[in-house]
């Protein structure tokens, strides 16, 4: 039979879509403990020898998409403490929950090898950090990864945001602030449904850039103030919180940032934290240091312009590999640790934990690039309703409690690195911009095989309630 010209535009098209979808393999499944059965959260799962990967959430599970033409590789599905699990990416079975086996190293045996190493966590800590030059890139490479952005009172989603971001460093060498740049190339979900009824971020905004030096919020009233005029102060505000370039630039991104001044990681990153050395064990079949930190001497600040940031004491882990003294992993927490703190973060958060930050890296080309973060703080959002009408107790849980502050959390996942000069030379030459609240259109045939981070079965329904919430918002 022959075909008409327009079925043979519908079969050319039909097979360009098949040929599309079928050009990736989708590996999905969870990740537990073989003893325990206990879900394992932030497992890495990658191909060998590429940095095609992801991490499982916090219920064990993940989602992968491998280019068809690594279907004959390796998939690696590694924790730290375990044996890793390694299998082809064709005989991998979705079906089929993963198992991983605890693997810890002697202790004993490892601190008494006789050679010159150090012992203690403060020495090994000193000694990842001078090596910094050598595990860190030092030349040029860009990034490309996905960023999951929400907000969340007590109870529901404010506030979301999925992008996938490029970055751009040019080496450890270089400082970052000057040298590093952020853009976002597309937008998968963007929901906002914060309230637009607190004064405080434009009180703060008016004191930053009109120069109200004298002015106190109960004297702002909300009826004389336009919408617009709060929005952008909100804009400012988040972007003075919750912005890439503040992740990236600050001080909180403790191993690339370790060369600038006063840097959390620098030459006095003992006057601010103690590491102890707390076992030894196994990363993907090599050695890896768990050490302890704790408080020090001094307090720890990180000087954010026109918020009190200071008066913390850290704690958390730092994973070093036992051969080359690179930084695998860190978990790193800021507790309120002056009376100052200590009363800032209990009048206004309920919470004395302000700044909890998790980083891993992975190694290619015998260097550490970024793999994974995960960056969670509170965000004071109203300072109270200042009513003189009577309120119900529904009303005063809402106003004191649940729209006081917001839980911010940022996560963002790298699945490609670029190294090649000419492609990175190209890259500079557009107009980069790291807002990531401005819309952008929906792009659904980028976003079919990008891999992103998997939600969380809680997040999951607290996301569909936030997206069914946005569209009676538009109706």
């Amino acid at each position: 039979m022959k075909l008409t010209l327009k079925n043979q535009l519908l079969l050319y098209c039909l097979c360009v879509f098949c040929a599309v979808s079928f050009s990736q393999t989708e590996l999905k499944n969870k990740v537990v403990d073989f003893t325990t059965l206990m879900p394992i959260e932030s497992a890495s799962v990658y191909i060998k020898n590429t940095t095609i990967g992801t991490v499982t959430n916090q219920d064990g599970k993940f989602v992968l998409q491998v280019p068809k033409e690594l279907e004959n590789d390796t998939l690696v599905i590694s924790s730290i403490g375990y044996k890793s699990f390694k299998i082809p990416v064709n005989e991998f079975d979705n079906s089929e929950e993963v198992y991983l086996d605890e693997d810890i190293a002697a202790l004993d045996e490892i601190v008494l090898i006789a050679e010159n190493r150090p012992t203690t966590g403060n020495e090994i800590i000193l000694k990842a950090i001078e090596k910094l030059p050598e595990n860190l890139p030092d030349s040029a490479y860009i990034q490309k990864g996905f960023l999951r952005h929400k907000e969340r009172n007590a109870k529901e989603f404010k506030w979301l945001i999925e992008s996938a971001i490029t970055v751009y460093d040019s080496g450890y060498s270089a400082a970052s602030k000057e040298h590093l740049k952020i853009n976002v190339d597309q937008v998968r979900k963007s929901y906002d449904l914060r309230d637009v009824d607190s004064i405080f971020s434009y009180y703060s905004y008016l004191k930053r850039y009109e120069n109200y030096r004298k002015l106190k919020a109960k004297n702002l009233r909300r009826d004389t103030i336009k919408t617009s005029s709060l929005v952008k102060a909100i804009k400012w505000n988040d972007t003075r919180v919750n912005g890439l370039e503040n992740l990236f630039k600050g001080k909180l991104n403790l191993v690339r940032n370790a060369n600038t001044a006063k840097a959390l990681f620098g030459e006095h990153i003992l006057d601010q934290h103690q590491f102890k050395l707390d076992t030894v064990l196994v990363d993907n079949d090599r050695k890896i240091y768990k050490i302890q930190i704790s408080d020090s001497k001094d307090f720890v600040g990180l000087d954010t312009e026109g918020i009190f940031n200071e008066g913390y004491k850290a704690q958390g882990w730092v994973y070093v590999y036992w051969d080359n003294y690179a930084i695998k992993k860190i978990e790193y927490e800021l507790v309120a640790a002056s009376d100052a703190q200590k009363s800032r973060s209990k009048t206004l958060f309920g919470t004395q934990t302000n700044h909890k930050l998790i980083m891993t890296y992975m190694e290619y080309n015998d260097k550490m690039y970024p793999n994974y973060i995960y960056y969670e703080t509170p965000k004071l959002v109203n300072v109270g309703l200042k009513t003189k009408a009577k309120l119900t107790e529904e009303e005063k849980a809402r106003y004191y409690n649940e729209e006081r502050f917001y839980y911010t959390v940022q996560e963002i996942l790298f699945s490609d690195i670029i190294e090649d000069d000419q492609v990175i030379a190209e890259a500079l030459q557009k107009k980069w911009d790291s807002d990531i609240f401005s819309p952008k259109p929906y792009d659904k045939t980028f976003w079919k095989n990008y891999n992103i981070l998997l939600e969380s079965e809680e997040d999951e329904q607290l996301i569909k309630d936030l997206s069914k919430r946005a569209s009676l918002f538009k109706q």
